[in-house]
């Protein structure tokens, strides 16, 4: 998520002041990604120590306002033009959790991967009935009304939603892959303890032969 970003693109609309920022910022993506005041103004010293926003005055309360500079709106353009780039994919906690679960003995990981489609599936249920409600013309979660804000809303629901999804069907394919992993080490053991009981079996005869010949 590029706060820095989303931040830019609330003030190519105007000037605004830190805590108008988080409120619109919330609204227009339905609360999804909560922040707090902090990270409204960490993330405005960097824009404005990096020339993309200039402060722009204060009103009656003493709200400091901020606006986009000409270089901030063209850093705007190119993030909208710019495709999301692949190539380092953000930290997943839950893929990083199965990876070290299936690497440290003592963890019960058929019960990890079952704990978290239940929790996948209730989310996904929660997300499909705020779709509904968008659809049905309810309102957002919190903030003033802004034009476009319902459909944004409705946009970041069913990502939230497709992306619940694949992570349930990419739970029901690690829960195979585990079985396949299981199935394969016990045909291993077994093959070790035959060979095991054939080697036994091959050498009694000449150890018994052995003992023949002597007497």
């Amino acid at each position: 998520m590029s706060i820095r970003h989303g931040l830019l693109a609330l003030l190519d609309q105007g000037p605004r002041y830190g805590y108008q920022l988080r409120t619109e910022f919330e609204a227009r993506t339905g609360a999804t990604w909560p922040l707090n005041v902090g990270q409204v103004y960490t993330t405005l010293a960097r824009l404005e120590r990096d020339g993309l926003v200039v402060p722009a005055g204060e009103d009656e309360e003493g709200h400091q306002f901020y606006e986009a500079t000409e270089a901030g709106r063209a850093e705007l353009r190119t993030w909208f033009d710019t495709p999301v780039p692949r190539t380092n994919p953000p930290r997943d906690e839950l893929a990083i959790k199965l990876a070290m679960a299936v690497t440290v003995p003592g963890v019960d990981v058929p019960a990890v991967v079952q704990g978290q489609r239940r929790h996948s599936i209730k989310a996904l249920q929660d997300y499909t009935r705020l779709k509904a409600r968008a659809l049905a013309g309810e309102s957002r979660p919190g903030g003033p009304e802004q034009p476009g804000a319902d459909l944004a809303w409705l946009l970041v629901l069913e990502q939230l939603i497709f992306q619940t999804e694949a992570e349930v069907r990419w739970l029901d394919h690690c829960e195979t892959r585990l079985a396949q992993h299981a199935e394969a080490e016990q045909a291993r053991a077994a093959e070790k303890r035959a060979a095991g009981a054939g080697d036994g079996a091959a050498a009694a005869p000449a150890r018994f032969g052995r003992r023949r010949s002597k007497a």
